[in-house]
């Protein structure tokens, strides 16, 4: 696993959202003393075999209504206006979406390895994530977004045997969501699959174990793994489907990790570069799979003419507005995506000009044409 990897991104989180954190824990060291349970890990008890049956498992699914906030549509800003929100129109798909890590207790605050279902605070946060984050995908004729018993932050920190057990603990939850997902949706709506960080982790592994080579795979319309890493020669071949060479392709994959300029990668590169995978062998500097969201194709630049809409959160990232023309995109030749000048989103970038919590944000409105586009085309397979 490349925890060393998940070191940094965990950071970004932590300093995202728990703003109180002071940039003077940007150390490993120090930032493992805080977040890594000091307890031994305790399993709690599996999930019932039908407790994806009760809707209070789910932060989005069918029948919530107004109050899903995967649902939301933000207003549009055009010429110093702003533009209420469009009725869009719904296209016969459906989403399962795995939100990233909400769960952000310290080891002052008592954190445990893994969140409990009952924790409010991450609940919140993770409705949060479902807003900002799976709303671009609220065309679709069905969203689902399940609750899951995430690991901490510190189980990505820690190269330990209790840090492996809570990371699968967090899987075996969302397998069984996705299990009840799948057997949910009629067999002739075509699925797509999204994820952002610790949630495309889950999702990477869905692939690699429940998917590839299985009846579900021809069901799959498009796969969203953004915000992870995916080597192009490593791990790429063992998860059963080709990047998105184009547009107009179904089934295939989408990723991106975005940076402005001038960008230092160097903390993210070193950590990929020594991390393992799921070929079993060192990733290295083997290219990191760059889809340009504005174009739908793998590599290449598009001006930010082309940018339908970048969501710009408020300051408590709990309502924004789109804008268009705002964000170029370009992926180097290092698998990175390259979004020009630094865009003002907020206060969440990391040093090194990393807009990692904004990889869906920056191109809100092109991540939902993409979609409706995609699935419109697995439809029309021959």
């Amino acid at each position: 696993m490349a925890r060393k990897f998940l070191y940094l991104i965990a950071i970004i989180i932590v300093l995202v959202v728990g703003g109180a954190i002071a940039l003077s824990i940007w150390s490993e060291e120090a930032t493992e003393y805080t977040f890594v349970p000091r307890e031994e890990f305790v399993a709690q008890d599996p999930l019932e075999g039908n407790a994806y049956e009760d809707p209070e498992m789910w932060i989005s699914r069918p029948g919530i209504g107004i109050d899903d906030p995967a649902r939301w549509q933000p207003a549009t800003e055009r010429e110093g206006r702003t533009l209420p929100a469009p009725a869009e129109q719904s296209s016969n798909f459906a989403v399962f979406f795995v939100h990233p890590t909400s769960y952000l207790n310290s080891t002052f605050e008592g954190v445990k390895w893994n969140a409990s279902l009952d924790d409010e605070t991450a609940n919140g946060r993770a409705r949060l994530f479902v807003k900002g984050l799976a709303s671009p995908f609220n065309r679709a004729s069905e969203i689902w977004a399940p609750h899951y018993r995430q690991a901490a932050v510190g189980a990505f920190l820690a190269d330990s045997e209790d840090a492996d057990k809570a990371i699968d603990a967090a899987y075996a939850d969302v397998k069984q969501a996705f299990e009840f997902f799948i057997a949910s949706v009629d067999n002739d709506t075509p699925i797509i699959l999204a994820g952002h960080s610790q949630g495309s982790v889950h999702l990477l592994r869905l692939l690699r174990e429940e998917i590839a080579g299985q009846p579900a795979a021809e069901r799959v319309a498009a796969i969203y793994a953004i915000g992870w890493p995916i080597s192009v020669e490593h791990d790429l071949p063992a998860l059963g489907f080709p990047a998105c060479a184009a547009r107009q392709q179904a089934g295939c994959i989408l990723s991106w990790s975005s940076f402005a300029e001038p960008a230092d990668p160097s903390q993210v590169l070193d950590r990929y570069r020594t991390s393992i995978g799921f070929d079993g062998q060192p990733r290295g500097d083997s290219p990191i799979l760059c889809t340009n969201p504005l174009t739908g194709a793998v590599g290449g630049e598009a001006e930010a003419a082309l940018n339908l809409g970048t969501l710009v959160p408020n300051a408590d990232m709990s309502n924004g507005e789109l804008r268009p023309a705002q964000v170029p995109a370009r992926c180097d030749d290092r698998g990175l995506l390259l979004i020009g000048d630094p865009p003002a989103m907020g206060s969440a970038v990391l040093p090194g000009n990393n807009y990692h919590v904004y990889d869906i944000p920056l191109f809100w409105k092109n991540v939902q044409e993409d979609a409706v586009v995609r699935a419109d085309r697995w439809s029309n397979l021959p």
